[in-house]
């Protein structure tokens, strides 16, 4: 039977019906958080008008949700009404909830007081678009803390942008994390491995290692071949950014930096640049990831250099997020120290 109905005419149908239940779900997302918004406010104020009464503050929320439950059935728990009211005191404004958000994002930000933080997670988890399941893992992760600590001069310029914008990436440095973290790999800490094994791990699992890397990384592969006076070498992974319009070659290491790696990757760099950039593409970009860095071997290591090549530590567990935080707020007390003499 001859087909009467051409290919295009499908692809336009279909194109409509997706755009519209796109805007279906974010009317209703929006009508949802503005509801949401709405009751967080007729709690707060009803807790206003009952300021020392003790009794009323420790049970009005577990009765009310026995009232909305019977009425409406799941989704009225104290806990989830306790949400609400929580949402309405960070977000005044219910203007500035972003639909792109579910409710579920919501409640898992609500658990960052840091209002700057939280700020922070909500505008990268916009421009990421990552799942509530990402969302955790990145704050577990103490992603903010490790942005901060990448540069190595943390301020409070720094912190308000991150907390207005989100991670902005302009320009090489701003795609680096400090350190990487590879939990989702399940290697267990004081395991010995070879450089082989973590890179065939990060392949299997490389959603989740994109994930880590950060915005606009796109896998190209592994070992990658590169060739000087009939002298084969491999690169262990290349990814291309494409905000930076960069390709981005990565050596990985399961030793502390050691110099020979830097200049290894360095002729890396300089063959891509020459070889296999087109262009519109940027200068390639180098990341050395390895167990440990003597902060006084990479600036001898790296200094000087052409090309832009970054060295990382990588851990295989969830880094201390207190540890983290202390080590942002001594870098942050030393630049208000150094600013004020």
């Amino acid at each position: 039977m001859k087909e009467l109905i051409n290919n295009n005419l499908v692809e336009q149908i279909k194109s409509l019906l997706e755009n519209a239940r796109q805007k279906v779900a974010l009317e209703v997302n929006t009508t949802l958080l503005n509801t949401y918004w709405q009751i967080g406010k007729i709690i707060v104020e009803d807790e206003a008008m009952h300021i020392g009464d003790s009794e009323y503050e420790r049970q009005s929320l577990r009765q009310l949700s026995k009232v909305l439950t019977t009425e409406f059935g799941k989704g009225f728990s104290r806990s989830n009404l306790s949400n609400m009211r929580q949402f309405y005191l960070t977000h005044k404004d219910v203007q500035t909830a972003s639909g792109q958000l579910s409710w579920s994002h919501y409640c898992e930000l609500q658990t960052i007081s840091d209002e700057k933080k939280r700020s922070f997670y909500e505008k990268e988890c916009i421009n990421a678009r990552w799942s509530v399941r990402e969302l955790r893992r990145q704050i577990e992760s103490s992603l903010f803390e490790r942005l901060l600590l990448s540069s190595g001069d943390a301020n409070k310029e720094k912190v308000l942008s991150l907390a207005m914008k989100g991670n902005e990436i302009e320009k090489p440095a701003d795609v680096i994390r400090d350190p990487y973290v590879f939990e989702f790999l399940g290697i267990p800490e004081d395991k010995v491995f070879l450089e082989s094994d973590l890179e065939k791990a990060l392949v299997e699992q490389i959603e989740k290692f994109l994930l880590e890397l950060g915005r606009g990384f796109m896998f190209v592969g592994t070992q990658q071949r590169v060739t000087f006076s009939n002298h084969h070498y491999y690169v262990d992974m290349v990814f291309y950014n494409k905000i930076l319009r960069s390709y981005v070659l990565i050596e990985l290491k399961t030793t502390k930096l050691m110099p020979e790696a830097v200049g290894q990757l360095n002729m890396y760099l300089n063959y891509y640049a020459n070889e296999v950039n087109d262009q519109d593409d940027n200068p390639p970009i180098g990341i050395i990831l390895c167990t440990d860095k003597g902060n006084f071997d990479v600036q001898y290591a790296l200094g000087g250099l052409s090309n832009q090549i970054f060295a990382s530590k990588y851990v295989v567990y969830m880094p201390d997020k207190e540890q983290l935080i202390q080590q942002v707020e001594a870098v942050l007390e030393k630049w208000h120290e150094e600013k004020e003499s």
